[in-house]
């Protein structure tokens, strides 16, 4: 047995980028823990990363590139399983134009520079993310409205912080970490929460907003209209980088207390306070999590909240939401070649004419992929290559990304376990965990670090994600390097480090400055905040941020009421999974056993159903199957419910997939989404509830 090696590195189990020591015997990893010298994480880890041996030495995990045939799934090799995917996609390019495949990805493990690089220089404008309606989003709409995503500055002494659904300690959000938070929080800083249910972090809180799903748009504005009723506002900031403010003031006399009181259902009272404890308490943090994003009003909420930092003076403010300056190193944008992509060939983006935001940022609508494939309008995708996304569980409408994917001609995957999404595929690339990976993390984040993460093992035949890239692309006849390591240098270069001095290094740290915009303005057209948006304006949009009801609510579609009566709160977020990932890991599983639903005991007493029962939870596009936990902490016309679950336990194809799918659930309707970013309504839509009539049968499957 051989002497134990740590290797300081970088988790990816989840958003986080934690710092890591991995302990490696005989070529195998053997435990990890956090390590001290991290900047971000300070030695903490969660639960998911903690777990990573478990993931990566787990028995069903792919470790060889595999190839579907009439007999079922076969191993090949590497070069047959490249030699493959480049055949299919230059015969696709010579028949119908790179824009027929689509370059998919998820939440990503850190390789958005790659898969971006292999799009753009293959010529396809489709590039699908989860960017429509997570973090993409509010970058793109803090882009048009300040330049740039502003980011809590946890370490700059915050007085007050407004937790804006989000879960730090839970979800290690981009960024920074739950550490962060709880560090400040102890210090002493008031705290606001803004959440459906009263979890731990509301029970901290100074003031809970126990906010109806979906209207946080709503809420912001009502803040803002307290915060200039009472003049709260920095009228320096103001008078010298707002552009739009007077239309902006008249925009917020729109949402007066009272009627913020009745689409929010939080007491007009507690909203007065909330916004004064914000406005008056200096410096003050806005942290925001995806449910404001994920709705009709994405891009509005998140402009709306960019309108509370600049107005209470808190931009780029120390203690407030700043803009970090990165470190000294090639960015994401410039590797991944986007001024490659020709402009004929960008003009063909599905839905770029309609999103422009989304287009933009270079992404486009699932729906707008979906019907491609479905339908072949205005021209059909016929091959995708999906790396580390399982779009059959966590897109809008999974019924019909099921149906799409299963009818695209070719579909390759890049990934750890056969999903379902993968079960639909041709050809399975078997993916490096991050304990695989030389890369630099967290290069594509806003908070001002490159972080050095040093493969630890080799495992199987797995390549890390990048090196699948780079093979593919020089099939392609594209310009790549001659390794992954070269890469690395070249994105260093402007630092003076090469990859192996970088490791030596651990990470880079750009040099802060705080109120930058006194020497430079904003990067925007007209140089300041725009809360009137140019962007929005020449795109033919209302320029000014506002609140739409949710398509589908007690509000906009009472005639379903009857039936449908609750609102499904979808999304609930857990410690152990990461949205469809790690389900097949003991640990974790032992934790979180089964999908939760939430829901008010006066509700499941009126539906006859009792704590740890299979509920039947349905909406006007289907219905799943979860189990009960009674919550007096949500309102009782409020159902909470866990997304991303499907089973890798059952064999058969599919793994259960649409068994507790709650994106079954969801709608994609194009008349329902943000009107500019695309964004779903993944956390809103209308339910009912009722018992499991097949409670024993349930319960037996799962025992």
């Amino acid at each position: 047995m051989g002497a134990v090696k740590k290797i300081r590195t970088v988790c990816r189990s989840c958003h986080g980028g934690c710092g890591v020591i991995a302990h490696v015997r005989d070529n195998k990893v053997i435990k990890v823990e956090g390590d001290p010298a991290s900047p971000i994480s300070q030695g903490t880890m969660c639960s998911k990363g903690l777990a990573i041996t478990q993931l990566a030495y787990h028995p069903d995990r792919i470790r060889h590139p595999m190839k579907k045939t009439e007999k079922g799934w076969e191993r090949i090799s590497w070069d047959d399983a490249l030699d493959t995917v480049v055949a299919k996609f230059k015969s696709v390019m010579d028949a119908s134009g790179p824009e027929s495949i689509v370059i998919g990805q998820g939440t990503g493990r850190d390789y958005e520079s790659h898969l971006y690089r292999f799009a753009n220089l293959l010529g396809t404008p489709n590039v699908l993310t989860a960017g429509h309606m997570c973090y993409v989003s509010r970058v793109g709409a803090t882009l048009i409205t300040c330049g740039n995503l502003p980011v809590a500055d946890w370490h700059g002494h915050p007085r007050c912080i407004v937790m804006w659904g989000c879960n730090p300690q839970w979800t290690n959000p981009d960024e920074h970490k739950g550490v962060d938070f709880w560090s400040a929080y102890k210090k002493g800083a008031k705290l606001i929460v803004i959440d459906p249910r009263k979890g731990f972090l509301a029970k901290k809180a100074d003031l809970w907003l126990q906010i109806r799903p979906g209207t946080d748009g709503a809420l912001a504005m009502g803040f803002m209209n307290v915060i200039i009723e009472e003049d709260l506002y920095d009228k320096d900031f103001v008078n010298h980088y707002v552009h739009g403010w007077d239309a902006f003031v008249e925009r917020a006399k729109e949402y007066p207390l009272e009627a913020v009181e009745s689409i929010t259902w939080i007491p007009k009272d507690l909203i007065r306070r909330a916004a004064r404890m914000y406005a008056k308490t200096k410096p003050a943090i806005l942290q925001w999590g995806v449910p404001t994003e994920q709705t009709i009003n994405c891009t509005d909420c998140t402009r709306a909240l960019v309108g509370l930092m600049a107005a209470t003076g808190n931009l780029d403010a120390p203690g407030g939401n700043v803009f970090f300056v990165p470190p000294k190193v090639r960015s994401v944008s410039a590797f991944s070649r986007h001024k490659d992509l020709a402009p004929e060939q960008r003009k063909k983006q599905l839905g770029g004419d309609q999103y422009k935001l989304a287009a933009r940022v270079a992404l486009i609508s699932p729906k707008a992929a979906w019907d491609a494939i479905l339908t072949g309008k205005p021209y059909p995708l016929k091959a995708g290559l999906l790396c580390g996304t399982n779009p059959v569980v966590t897109r809008a409408n999974a019924r019909e990304a099921y149906a799409a994917l299963k009818k695209l001609e070719f579909l390759a995957v890049m990934d750890f376990f056969m999903t379902p999404t993968a079960d639909l595929a041709d050809i399975f690339l078997p993916a490096g965990t991050w304990l695989e990976q030389n890369h630099i993390a967290d290069n594509w984040k806003r908070h001002g670090y490159a972080l050095a993460r040093e493969k630890a093992v080799d495992i199987g035949e797995c390549w890390q994600d990048h090196k699948i890239f780079m093979e593919l692309g020089k099939r392609m006849g594209q310009e790549w390097f001659s390794t992954v390591e070269t890469a690395l240098d070249y994105l260093l270069e402007p630092s003076g480090l090469t990859w192996e001095e970088f490791k030596k290094v651990g990470y880079l740290k750009g040099e802060m400055a705080y109120h930058k915009y006194r020497q430079k303005g904003f990067s925007t057209p007209t140089g300041k905040v725009e809360l009137l948006s140019t962007a929005l304006e020449k795109w033919g949009h209302d320029p000014l941020p506002k609140y739409t009801e949710v398509p589908e609510s007690p509000v906009s579609t009472p005639d379903l009421l009857d039936e449908f009566p609750y609102i499904l709160n979808a999304g609930l977020r857990t410690p152990t999974f990461f949205h469809s990932a790690n389900r097949m890991i003991p640990w974790l599983r032992e934790i979180r056993p089964d999908p939760i639903v939430e829901i008010h005991p006066e509700t499941a007493k009126k539906h006859g159903i009792a704590a740890g029962q299979w509920v039947t939870i349905a909406s006007p596009r289907g219905r799943v199957k979860q189990r009960a936990k009674l919550n007096f902490g949500i309102d009782p016309r409020v159902v909470v419910a866990e997304h991303g679950w499907w089973f890798p336990e059952m064999k058969e194809e599919g793994h259960g997939w649409d068994i507790s799918n709650i994106n079954i659930l969801t709608d994609n309707a194009p008349e329902t989404l943000d009107p500019v970013m695309a964004a779903t309504n993944l956390r809103v839509c209308l339910c009912n509830i009722s018992p499991c009539e097949d409670q024993e049968e349930m319960n037996g499957w799962r025992n």
